[in-house]
């Protein structure tokens, strides 16, 4: 969390041109990002009425929520290009409208391509209203001692966003059933055009001492740093993980003859314990290091997954590993999105990160994908527990040898 002080600190940082106050930028990309990813995170709990209406197996649901991450991943590079050069807002609005349409796709959908397309809708939503869009805008009225904290802000706003969309969903898929629900959804969505209005504008970079550096020059600089190759390698796992997790616990749940509502319970709980997590990496990173914090969440999470295979599972024992999870959930965005600034400064932040987080969405495609298609074949998630295991380790073993001082050409310059 940033307080009142940190921000009169940050407002001496952007002495500029920008017109609205650094609290009301931070408040706005938090709400924007609790809309934005908490729309997203509901999709888990549509795979089983959509899939049972529609007569399809859950790989072709899972196929569509993966298209939807690939999609989201190839366009975070250019939405965050886009919100570096002329402004996070114009993103903002894309991304709403274009999520309104996939969710208006999806209801009226009657076939796996008419899935395929929403999904591919719903992934140019979440690039343009998810927290990769907005991390720029904090990013650049943030001094850099207060960049985790400011940036764990719009991690935490995720967090309440997800706490709050699954119970919104689910009442309203209860009620309206799933299609109707789904227009309840994309409605809530237009809310995000008018959170884009504080984060609109063209940027204004604060005067340092150091040369323009053009975008390809950025991009240049990035692909020659080996530690920017071992966060994007990392980053790969988180998305693996996350959306496995959030798409396939309700099915899983139900699978275990369990009811519905511990699903929605144990998504509930990742959002609480977010929460709690976002705000203890962040202060993480303002005093220890960032690259340890990471191997040490990777880790963690890997514990939550062998809990699944040798735990009785219980709806305790649901609830209780998705708040331990959720301690981990979105911990990472602070840690790695300061990680890429302290690489390589402020000014093309946003695209950078957005490179980073399509190796996220990579992982994302793969996850959500391969526990469908491996369920599809097996009838069991236990495969999926254990590959998703493996991975914990090696991203933890992988964030250890990141550098995390700045690229050369700001070592001997002024902080942005």
């Amino acid at each position: 969390m940033v307080t009142a002080s940190r921000l009169g600190n940050m407002d001496k940082h952007v002495q500029h041109t920008r017109v609205w106050p650094v609290w009301l930028v931070i408040l706005s990309a938090a709400s924007i990002a609790a809309v934005g990813m908490g729309l997203r995170q509901v999709m888990g709990l549509y795979l089983v009425p959509v899939t049972e209406t529609l007569g399809l197996g859950r790989e072709a649901f899972a196929l569509a929520i993966a298209l939807a991450n690939i999609v989201w991943g190839i366009a975070a590079p250019f939405t965050g290009a886009i919100s570096d050069k002329y402004g996070t807002g114009i993103v903002v609005v894309f991304g709403a409208l274009m999520t309104m349409t996939g969710l208006v796709l999806m209801r009226y959908a009657s076939s796996d391509v008419d899935l395929l397309v929403s999904g591919v809708f719903l992934g140019l939503g979440v690039a343009g209203a998810g927290v990769n869009a907005v991390v720029g805008a904090v990013g650049r009225v943030a001094p850099p001692e207060e960049r985790s904290a400011a940036i764990a802000s719009i991690g935490m706003g995720s967090g309440v966003g997800i706490l709050l969309a699954l119970p919104y969903a689910h009442l309203v898929l209860e009620h309206l059933g799933w299609q109707q629900s789904l227009l309840v959804l994309a409605s809530t969505a237009a809310v995000i055009l008018v959170l884009a209005i504080p984060v609109s504008g063209r940027p204004e970079h604060p005067t340092t001492s150091e040369p323009a550096q053009s975008l390809t020059a950025a991009l240049t600089e990035a692909f020659k740093y080996p530690s920017f190759w071992l966060l994007n390698a990392g980053f790969f796992v988180c998305g693996f993980h996350v959306v496995f997790y959030g798409t396939h616990l309700p099915a899983f749940v139900a699978d275990q003859g369990l009811s519905p509502d511990v699903g929605v319970w144990g998504l509930m709980i990742v959002g609480l314990g977010n929460l709690i997590g976002t705000y203890l990496a962040g202060q993480w990173g303002r005093f220890y290091s960032k690259r340890y914090g990471l191997s040490l969440i990777y880790l963690g999470r890997a514990l939550v997954f062998l809990g699944f295979l040798v735990l009785p599972i219980t709806p305790f024992t649901v609830i209780a590993l998705s708040g331990v999870l959720g301690l981990l959930w979105l911990s990472t965005v602070p840690l790695t999105t300061s990680l890429v600034a302290t690489f390589f400064g402020a000014k093309w932040m946003t695209m950078l990160y957005g490179i980073v987080f399509f190796s996220h969405q990579l992982g994302s495609f793969l996850g959500v994908w391969l526990g469908g298609a491996i369920y599809d074949r097996y009838q069991s998630y236990d495969v999926m527990w254990w590959i998703s295991l493996a991975l914990g380790v090696i991203a933890a073993a992988v964030h250890w040898p990141i550098d995390e001082r700045p690229v050369s050409r700001l070592r001997a310059k002024p902080a942005e």
